[in-house]
């Protein structure tokens, strides 16, 4: 678990920090780094940027706070701590209950001063000031903090105790006689003196927060007689507030269940040669390790003996098992079907893809959503117009029109009751959580909530041919001399030699075609859309594309109608040219992926416009869209043609999502309003880069987080519409004094708990295309 202890996730919200008393605009100079904890866990540093000594002289500490679940304790530590000089800019990720500061302090102590102070028990995950702060123990206790068993005894006995005194003063009609107090005193001080300590930290903080609501309820309830009242709704609003806690507890579980995949113990082999079990967070890269028949593999790494098949659902959401072999990656968590084998460690535990995966989960969590900014402005502004309305409620008809007080106190202290936008405020962040952890279970990795919300809006789609439509592994053809004298054999050996230095795909295909030895190249260089050049020999050769040998001015009408002849079959033309003259002629074809057919038509069906863009020639184009049933296919697109097309898209259809794998899409990729990466699970910097990265080369997965979207929105609008409707019922009742105070607190909590019941809904999985 190491890994899921140690990375930091961090929500940026720099909208409303800036009163701060110093100038921090340097501290947001890095987007959302990472730094990592006490346990010099080198290996995560890769992964991350390194623990970052931020521009000037600005530290960054990282607190875990075991109390801090609802943004009642953010609102609270957010405007105590923003007052502090030295302190910059705060980020709150409630799910991982995380809060990053920085700062300019000599040491962390301030902080942590007021933290304690406002009842928050930090403990300090990492301090850029002293590397050994760091209390994983305290940590790891925390983090595994349940509530325990003696709270809910004393709740369920201050329940007793507050409807002892509901009934004691019904059954004698007296709510002031001293049984009638005395139970509900008792009511108040099993079940409430928590609320009141903390409406008490707020008070003196002058923070407008639920306890201060609440306590202000409870006492002014009491100070005007009504005893029981003010014991029932103080049991109710803490039982709310334990039941609320457990089911973030369950959001937050489903990301720890990602992590728990990958198993703990691993069997290496010593410097002897015998095989021991290990702690897996302790192997180092290029450790040997073995895996029995049935477990989980427990690192990244690569088969050096044995072969297999490995269910790589944890990370790719599919379950049909994929058969591996010496040579072959594999990855932490999946699970080791049939065969023993022997794997060399790519990776330490901490920089593994699973790991990487929930650390990229986590991190969208932290980042705040459309929805949810705009839930958490509209708090800002909905508490106080409502305490304001409560005290105008409770003070004008009595002064006005002479009315008697106290029915009108009590209408201020329902008012009170109703003011607390808790449902409203935890139901977006339980839906997206829910939603992102869906989707990386189904092998889809979402970057966070903007991108989840964003994904229902997708109108057009741009997908990459090579490696995205087709499978990316071309295989030669065809191979024909175009010099009448020379050896065919000798071409082709110099043009696997240049193929061989080329990572691109249909190089790969020709370098992987003989079998004789490649031979030396010299001044070799990539002619980016065109192909490479090199000397062999102390001769230059040339081998690329159509284009290169247009360019070359080596082309003729008797090769242009060749190279026509093979381009209409769909197949790719690669020419090796020395001197003035082309030598040699191969072609190579790219099979389409079978899924690809069935996701185009899927996407149609949601009303997507499908557009392939490919640096192939307009023929090969062609042919592949005619295999998948897209209407619009453009050849010949160098990386600023996929960007130009990509913009030309944005403007004909607003939203558009580009679809890519290789460096030559990463500038589409960045200009669509979500990029998507294939096979994610393999290359670092699609699952760094993508916005939505696909684990696996399955097309369909993103008809079906366009699905998932809509669900997610679905979910936001009902949350939104449930919260705020109750609050309005109960404003009008209220308002009309047929509300008493208990059934405030009710409506109130039972709107939490249907958000958040209702949000919980989205983890059960992705919504797939109906068969």
């Amino acid at each position: 678990m190491a890994a899921h202890q140690h990375g930091h996730h961090h929500s940026h919200d720099h909208d409303d920090h800036d009163h701060a008393h110093h100038d921090h605009s340097h501290a947001h100079a890095d987007g959302g780094g990472s730094c990592c904890g006490g346990h010099a866990h080198a290996a995560l540093q890769t992964a991350m940027p390194a623990a970052r000594r931020l521009a000037g002289d600005t530290e960054e500490a990282v607190f875990f706070i075991q109390k801090m679940d609802c943004p009642t304790e953010e609102k609270l530590i957010r405007e105590r701590l923003g007052q502090m000089n030295g302190v910059g800019a705060l980020e709150f990720n409630l799910i991982q209950r995380e809060l990053t500061v920085q700062h300019q302090l000599p040491s962390i102590a301030p902080i942590v001063a007021t933290l304690k102070a406002l009842d928050m028990l930090p403990a300090v995950k990492s301090d850029s000031l002293d590397a050994s702060a760091a209390q994983a123990g305290a940590i790891e206790q925390a983090a595994a903090y349940r509530i325990p068993a003696r709270r809910w005894v004393l709740l369920g006995l201050a329940g007793i105790a507050a409807l002892g005194s509901e009934i004691v003063a019904w059954t004698s009609g007296d709510e002031r006689s001293l049984p009638v107090i005395a139970l509900a005193l008792l009511g108040i001080a099993l079940g409430g003196l928590g609320t009141l300590k903390k409406g008490w930290i707020a008070l003196r903080n002058f923070s407008l927060n639920m306890n201060f609501l609440m306590s202000l309820a409870v006492i002014g309830a009491a100070v005007i007689g009504q005893w029981p009242e003010a014991a029932v709704v103080i049991v109710l609003f803490t039982l709310a507030e334990m039941i609320e806690a457990l089911s973030l507890e369950r959001a937050r579980n489903a990301i720890a269940g990602l992590m728990a995949m990958s198993p703990d113990l691993a069997t290496v082999r010593g410097a002897d040669g015998s095989w021991a079990s290990a702690p897996a967070r302790e192997v180092a890269i290029d450790a040997i390790v073995r895996v029995a028949p049935g477990e989980r593999v427990p690192l990244d790494g690569v088969i050096t003996e044995g072969a297999t098949s490995i269910n790589q659902a944890p990370i790719t959401g599919e379950s049909i098992p994929v058969a591996k072999q010496s040579g072959d990656t594999v990855f932490a968590g999946t699970i080791n079907e049939h065969g023993a084998f022997v794997l060399r460690v790519t990776a330490a535990q901490g920089d593994s893809t699973l790991s990487r995966i929930v650390k990229s989960v986590q991190q969208a969590q932290g980042q705040r959503a459309p929805t949810q900014r705009f839930v958490d402005r509209f708090a800002q502004v909905y508490i106080p117009a409502v305490v304001a309305m409560a005290v105008l409620v409770a003070v004008l008809p009595p002064l006005l029109l002479g009315a008697d007080f106290h029915p009108w106190l009590y209408k201020a202290l329902v008012l009170l009751v109703i003011a607390c936008p808790c449902a409203l405020v935890i139901s977006t962040p339980v839906t997206i959580v829910s939603g992102l952890a869906a989707a990386a279970r189904h092998g889809i990795l979402v970057k966070g909530g903007v991108y989840l919300e964003q994904g229902r809006k997708l109108r057009a789609l741009a997908l990459d041919k090579t490696g995205t439509i087709t499978f990316g592994k071309p295989a030669v053809t065809d191979v024909v001399s175009l010099a009448p004298s020379a050896d065919q054999d000798a071409l082709l050996q110099l043009a696997v030699s240049l193929a061989a230095r080329s990572d691109h795909p249909v190089s790969r295909a020709i370098a992987a075609r003989q079998g004789a030895a490649a031979l030396e190249v010299s001044d070799f260089e990539a002619l980016a859309g065109r192909g490479v050049r090199g000397r062999i020999g102390g001769e230059l050769y040339h081998l690329g594309n159509h284009r290169l040998v247009h360019e070359l001015g080596m082309c003729s009408p008797a090769l242009e109608a060749r190279l026509q002849a093979f381009e209409k079959q769909g197949k790719t033309t690669t020419l090796l040219c020395r001197g003035a003259k082309p030598q040699l002629l191969v072609a190579v074809a790219d099979t389409v992926r079978p899924s690809s057919r069935e996701a185009v038509a899927d996407l149609q069906q949601l009303g997507v416009h499908v557009v392939m863009l490919t640096g192939d020639n307009p023929h090969t184009a062609q042919a592949i869209a005619a295999q998948t049933g897209i209407d619009d296919a453009r050849g010949d697109q160098l990386p600023d043609d996929k960007l130009k097309a990509v913009e030309a898209l944005d403007t004909q259809y607003g939203e558009v999502g580009m679809v890519g794998d290789g460096i030559n899409d990463a500038p589409a990729l960045a200009r669509a309003r979500i990029g998507f990466a294939m096979g994610a699970a393999g290359t670092d910097t699609a699952l760094e880069t993508a916005d939505v990265a696909l684990m696996d080369d399955d097309l369909r997965k993103i008809p079906d987080f366009i699905r998932l979207s809509n669900k997610a929105h679905a979910v936001l609008v009902q949350n939104i519409a449930i919260a705020l409707g109750i609050k309005a019922v109960f404003l009008a009742l209220a308002l009309a004094g047929m509300s008493s105070l208990w059934m405030a607190v009710f409506a109130d909590m039972g709107a939490s708990l249907i958000v958040v019941f209702n949000g919980l809904r989205l983890v059960r999985g992705v919504p797939s295309r109906v068969a």
